[in-house]
């Protein structure tokens, strides 16, 4: 989990984006959002839904840095906020140990 966690602590955004997706990840409903976003009906564990996140951000904010017109602000904000939700997820869940 930590080398999740270090590769989220690496990513740099703007500040306004950012801002916006702390705000919203205080609504963050897993259930909801994640199912919206990954479109499965059984959710995985929080570390592989976070590294799907971690992909799909990757690909919006290449399409943000080329001014892309197919790019969705909203959809980039909606990923921030379900990456930040499921990080804290990551950290507050016990690892078990099989």
């Amino acid at each position: 989990m930590q080398d999740i966690l270090s590769r989220l602590n690496a990513i740099h955004r703007p500040h306004l984006l950012m801002r916006a997706a702390r705000i919203g990840a205080e609504n963050y409903r897993r259930s909801i959002h994640l199912r919206r976003l990954l479109g499965f009906d059984v959710l995985p564990r929080s570390g592989a839904a976070l590294i799907q996140l971690i992909e799909i951000e990757a690909e919006l904010n290449a399409e943000r840095k080329m001014a892309d017109a197919g790019y969705s602000l909203i959809r980039h904000v909606e990923v921030l906020i379900a990456m930040i939700g499921e990080a804290r997820l990551v950290r507050t869940t016990p690892i078990e140990v099989t």
